[in-house]
């Protein structure tokens, strides 16, 4: 069985670790996490058996899969570090937003490089992840495939920039859902709900349209007509929708969003 590591042990990698132990995919004596923080350590040993280290070299010893699972800023540090430590015929996979593969390839001296673009919802095995590779084997491509698929979805791309478009889109789009979520029970307390009733109210009507979305396939303005009776409530409200540029302030702060991953990408190669 693979032997995979993580450097860094927050929340992307306890998302991993959490479903590939439940699918029976890796084995728990066969996850190993460098991690800085003792009590983040502790935590991971408790709660899924798996070995902790506070040495990242130590950590990726025997390593055919390595992902990366630290904070962009934080990975020129990581990769100092382990360069000319990790094996030839290891596999690093790196879900730091912004960061090119060419940049990983560079700094590690490493030609076996995977770039995943995942999301918060793989905490619970609903996660969104794009991802693309260079210079790998064919096995490393199809266990990272089935690891991300414990996590949700994955989508496999031959163009890398269609990594930055997708931080822009479903990587940053958990905010962007979870803040019109807000608005929406914000919005139901203004009106005199009480808080827990306007959020159980939203949060079944987002799954439950969302669910309608995806099971019957309909173009979303179809099925918004479908809740639009003339000159009613919806129409109404929908109206002041468009008078505060609603579609078009959604569209401007995913391109916002795209256009600083690719700030972040220049950033890190000059």
């Amino acid at each position: 069985m693979a032997k995979i590591s993580f450097i860094g042990g927050g929340v992307m990698a306890e998302a991993i670790i959490s479903r590939v132990l439940s699918e029976n995919l890796i084995d728990a004596n066969n996850i190993y996490v460098g991690e800085t923080y003792e009590q983040t350590r502790s935590n991971l040993e408790k709660k899924y058996l798996v070995r902790t280290t506070n040495n990242n070299i130590k950590a990726i010893e025997d390593s055919d899969l390595i992902f990366l699972c630290v904070k962009p800023q934080d990975l020129e540090k990581v990769l100092e570090e382990l360069n000319s430590n990790v094996k030839s015929t290891a596999t690093i996979v790196s879900i730091a937003a912004g960061i090119s593969i060419e940049y990983i390839k560079t700094h590690l001296v490493h030609d076996r490089i995977i770039r995943v673009m995942p999301n918060t919802p793989a905490q619970i095995g609903e996660g969104m992840s794009i991802w693309t590779s260079t210079g790998t084997t064919q096995a490393a491509i199809q266990l990272t495939g089935d690891i991300l698929r414990t996590i949700g979805v994955e989508i496999y791309v031959t163009n890398e920039k269609l990594l930055d478009m997708s931080t822009a889109l479903s990587g940053s789009g958990p905010a962007y859902v979870f803040l019109f979520i807000e608005s929406m029970i914000d919005a139901g307390v203004k009106l005199g709900l009480p808080r827990d009733y306007a959020r159980t109210m939203v949060v079944q009507t987002v799954l439950g349209s969302i669910k309608l979305l995806n099971e019957t396939v309909q173009h979303p303005s179809v099925l918004k007509d479908s809740v639009t009776s003339p000159g009613g409530t919806t129409a109404a409200a929908l109206l002041e929708l468009e008078k505060g540029n609603f579609k078009a302030t959604i569209i401007q702060a995913v391109i916002a969003a795209f256009d600083k991953s690719n700030s972040m990408m220049k950033d890190t190669n000059q």
